[in-house]
């Protein structure tokens, strides 16, 4: 069966100030949202309006082994050991994977997990004395590598429970990595920035994360949405596709995007607006905006091209599931 359309992660659902049983609630409808919508490429949710341990960054702490963290009046600090918020994120987790087990019985797609990546955690995180992580070499090695360990047991926890799945996919999400490239990431004072890390050291902790994940069985890709996405560095450092805003490409991406797609790599293309837009949008809409892509770069469609909803769906409240179902409308129209 062919694999045409996902989404990209985060669904709209829960509240911060709601009781444990109402977010629970939030969680299963998001989940019967994704398998009713996308059956063959579904994606574990992610409801951020929750809380810090249910965000991007609160979950890739969660997944993350042998390092702890405590949520401050700042955000997230690592700490010798888990404090109360990080042991909530974990067990949140873990709930909302019991729950994604207990609705995908019988599933065989493939199955896909969200993790937010090693620049993006060390860009949003503060060492235990303050600052970004960013700002100490050592910090940021550390914890790309209990990242890395962390999604191996991830993975072997996903196979385990929902042991039908044709494939595993993780999608390291790195929003902030053209920032940390450009040096755009702004200090704990708010009045410089943080030195640009260099393409070969970003390549090296993207590249333990990458290879954990690919040792472990599953396929690593990652995703941005935010402008400059260093497509050929992710490449470089092991991914096995990538996930991009059609909105944020520019030229300079061209080049690494048809490589990819011609590499038979996974490429989830963001056609879909994640808000609803001012004017009705139809799967040709959607259609039309692919081809004109592929025909800048001399393509034609191909199975490995997977049509997503530009970015998360967590401010969608009534559009999330109008915008995976054109997803799917579209990359069956796509590949029809």
């Amino acid at each position: 069966m062919s694999v045409l359309a996902t989404g990209i992660g985060s669904m709209p659902g829960g509240d911060v100030l709601a009781n444990e049983a109402d977010n629970a609630r939030s969680y299963a409808e998001a989940v019967r949202v994704v398998l009713g919508e996308v059956p063959d490429f579904a994606h574990v949710p992610e409801l951020p309006g929750r809380g810090a341990g249910a965000t991007m960054t609160g979950r890739g702490l969660a997944v993350m082994s042998g390092l702890g963290a405590d949520l401050q009046p700042a955000g997230w600090r690592l700490t010798d050991h888990s404090g109360v918020d990080h042991r909530r994120a974990r067990s949140l987790l873990a709930q909302d994977l019991d729950a994604f087990e207990e609705q995908a019985q019988g599933f065989t797609g493939v199955l896909k997990s969200q993790v937010a990546g090693p620049w993006t955690l060390a860009a949003t995180v503060e060492k235990p004395r303050g600052d970004k992580v960013l700002a100490d070499h050592g910090a940021r090695r550390e914890l790309s590598q209990a990242l890395a360990e962390g999604l191996v047991d991830h993975v072997a926890d996903l196979r385990r429970r929902v042991p039908g799945a044709s494939g595993i996919v993780v999608q390291v999400d790195e929003p902030a990595l053209p920032a940390v490239l450009a040096a755009q990431v702004p200090t704990a004072s708010g009045w410089g920035k943080h030195r640009a890390v260099h393409p070969p050291e970003a390549s090296a902790a993207l590249e333990v994360v990458l290879a954990a994940i690919a040792g472990a069985g599953a396929t690593p890709i990652v995703h941005s949405c935010a402008p400059g996405f260093p497509i050929a560095l992710v490449r470089g450092a092991g991914a096995r596709g990538v996930s991009v805003d059609l909105d944020m490409l520019d030229a300079s991406s061209y080049d690494a995007l048809a490589d990819a797609i011609e590499s038979g790599e996974r490429v989830l293309l963001g056609a879909v607006p994640s808000l609803r837009p001012s004017s009705p949008l139809s799967d040709k809409h959607v259609v039309e905006k692919v081809l004109r892509l592929l025909d800048m770069l001399g393509l034609e469609p191909t199975d490995n091209v997977v049509i997503t909803p530009a970015c998360g769906l967590a401010g969608a409240r009534h559009w999330a599931r109008e915008a995976l179902a054109l997803a799917a409308g579209a990359a069956r129209a796509l590949h029809g």
